[in-house]
């Protein structure tokens, strides 16, 4: 646990001193209204710093496209909340829907996030 919670400070770090600023946009369905087939949706802002590179052509298969986009965050920035596919990450105000996420643990702790993400 010592070594997981070392390399969470070590890719905190990291970030806040290579990475760019980003949000991503946590995003809860809370109610849905059967008069209209609406669902409610709830928007909570999380800014943190990230590395965002592009996609390998390599990489790019059924799910990943080309011109996707990476984008590498430390947990320990995101203060507990897990990322999902509903999320949505801002970058420069332009909205990236989140394809993949991976995460990267040492004894089950999340240390980064790394998510594919398409405009």
């Amino acid at each position: 646990m010592a070594l997981a919670l070392s390399l969470q400070n070590v890719a905190s770090k990291i970030m806040a001193k290579l990475g760019g600023e980003v949000t991503i946009r946590h995003i809860t369905l809370s109610s849905y209204n059967t008069t209209t087939g609406a669902v409610t949706e709830t928007n909570t802002d999380v800014g943190v710093r990230g590395v965002l590179e592009d996609v390998n052509i390599r990489e790019v298969n059924e799910l990943v496209q080309a011109g996707d986009k990476r984008l590498i965050v430390a947990a320990k920035d995101l203060n507990g909340t897990v990322p999902t596919t509903v999320d949505k990450v801002l970058i420069n105000s332009v909205v990236h829907q989140i394809i993949r996420i991976q995460t990267i643990e040492q004894d089950n702790t999340a240390i980064t996030y790394e998510m594919i993400l398409r405009a």
